[in-house]
């Protein structure tokens, strides 16, 4: 039986992006309320700017382009705003439009900045608001895009199960940190200098580990 959250439960579904690359990062921005602006987040910002208008709407034929729609899920306890949502025209499957003939088939495209990365932040993410879309909308969502800005390229991610399980294990997740109000120590990586919350972090200090018993047994060895 699937776990579902209250309205008031509900965490930033960005944050899964950040939770998967980073449990401290996530925990220090969601739950400490701390951010601080570098050259990357200044950049993503800019890539943002025509997809985050919400009164811009392109039919182009079998193809309808929406953008800023507001996606949430109780089943994952997550809410925010998916970049771009294409509704694509198909003759057996999909959900019917308001105003327009024939079924429609959601696709959510996700805008980053720089290139693909090397791990699945960005698929996660994705993934999460498809997962959003399905329940708001009663639709099955089979794939959709990252548009990475550096690239000038799309690619394709397919919703399997695996991505799936792992998107509700970690939304699970950053619910039961959010509710005990724990941030994770660091685990200091190469990435750190690029984060923009090196200087509060602090990931090569937090990172470090104290063993007690050790300590107090080299001081007595030194006696």
């Amino acid at each position: 039986m699937n776990q579902a959250y209250d309205v008031e439960e509900y965490l930033m579904l960005s944050g899964i992006q950040h939770f998967f690359f980073c449990k401290r990062q996530w925990a220090l921005i969601h739950i400490e309320q701390q951010w601080a602006e570098n050259i990357r987040t200044t950049d993503g910002k800019h890539v943002h700017e025509k997809v985050d208008d919400p009164y811009i709407v392109e039919t182009r034929g079998a193809l309808i382009i929406t953008r800023s729609m507001p996606v949430s899920s109780r089943n994952l306890g997550l809410f925010g705003i998916a970049d771009v949502v294409e509704f694509r025209k198909n003759k057996r499957a999909g959900i019917p439009l308001k105003g327009k003939s024939g079924l429609w088939v959601p696709v959510p495209v996700e805008y980053k900045r720089g290139k693909k990365k090397n791990d699945e932040r960005d698929e996660v993410q994705l993934c999460a608001q498809a997962i959003c879309m399905e329940e708001m909308l009663n639709a099955s969502i089979k794939e959709g895009y990252l548009y990475y800005h550096s690239e000038r390229h799309r690619s394709i991610v397919s919703f399997d199960k695996a991505l799936r399980k792992e998107v509700k294990a970690l939304a699970n997740e950053m619910h039961g940190l959010f509710r005990k109000r724990i941030t994770p120590k660091a685990e200091y990586k190469k990435e750190c200098k690029w984060c923009s919350l090196k200087e509060i972090c602090h990931p090569k200090i937090s990172s470090r580990k104290k063993n007690v018993k050790l300590y107090i047994k080299k001081g007595i060895e030194q006696l």
